[in-house]
């Protein structure tokens, strides 16, 4: 079996060659192709990159910060996680309705609250057949109450003889930065309704329309490109959790994790 994360090497490697420059609301052009997809088999192990040393534990409690319907940083600051910091308003603490508060608080036209992650986990589990357990973050009605609109958009899940598997859609996707986090916090998502749900994490798919490099990330793409992978390391889940929101990051075990050093790049903010 090829290791999984060629893959996304090879989509770094495309865009490279043969994608288009575009400007941006930012101060870096991009190079982009639009539609790409890659698939991560959880049998090889969990899908966290090992052509650069990525930071477990800050893109951990940024997942438990969209899980816990949260647009407030501070949760972020407590865990020095700041690279949110640039897109909030001076003075401001809270991001809006972005990401997590869609999933948990997403608004009926009624004005009454819709929790989307805890609906999906409930259907998996009475419904596991349906072809409509998916969970959205484009509520384009609120795009503008959004400092920043979703760049993955929306997910869904599929049961299949006992097997968990999770799309997600990325509507743009920043290949070099951005992309590491969403493999692995989507993966660990996958993980997370897997055992609340008693099922086996079998697959993440990811999707996307405009998946990109900045053209400042370019050069550390083609360092990263001259390094072979390491096999994946494993995710253990321990603790008797049967919520998704009683998950805390010592319920997580990393095991195995062998890299490459981390890259260092500049976050775009756009």
């Amino acid at each position: 079996m090829v290791h999984s994360e060629y893959q996304y090497l090879q989509l770094m490697k495309t865009i490279i060659k043969d994608g288009r420059s575009k400007p941006t609301r930012g101060i870096h052009h991009i190079k982009s192709i639009f539609g790409a997809q890659i698939r991560f088999d959880m049998r090889q192990g969990f899908p966290l990159l090992t052509t650069k040393k990525m930071p477990f534990k800050i893109l951990l409690h940024e997942l438990l910060w969209f899980i816990s319907g949260s647009s407030d940083v501070k949760y972020l600051h407590d865990h020095k996680i700041h690279y949110w910091d640039g897109f909030l308003n001076d003075g401001a603490t809270d991001l809006g309705r972005v990401y997590g508060v869609q999933w948990r608080h997403w608004k009926r036209p009624d004005g009454t609250e819709f929790d989307q992650l805890q609906w999906a986990i409930d259907q998996i589990k009475t419904n596991p057949d349906s072809k409509g357990i998916i969970v959205n973050a484009w509520n384009a009605g609120e795009l503008d109450e959004m400092r920043l609109p979703p760049c993955h958009t929306m997910f869904q899940f599929d049961v299949t003889k006992g097997k968990l598997r999770l799309h997600l859609y990325q509507r743009s996707w920043d290949v070099f930065l951005g992309a590491p986090f969403n493999i692995a916090q989507y993966a660990m998502l996958l993980h997370m309704v897997a055992h609340v749900t008693g099922l086996e994490a079998r697959e993440l798919i990811i999707s996307a329309g405009n998946a990109h490099l900045y053209k400042n990330h370019i050069e550390p793409a083609k360092e990263q490109l001259t390094r072979k992978p390491y096999p994946f390391p494993k995710l253990k889940i321990i603790g008797d959790v049967k919520n998704i929101d009683d998950f805390t990051e010592e319920n997580f075990v990393l095991e195995g994790y062998e890299s490459h050093p981390h890259i260092k790049t500049d976050l775009v903010i756009v």
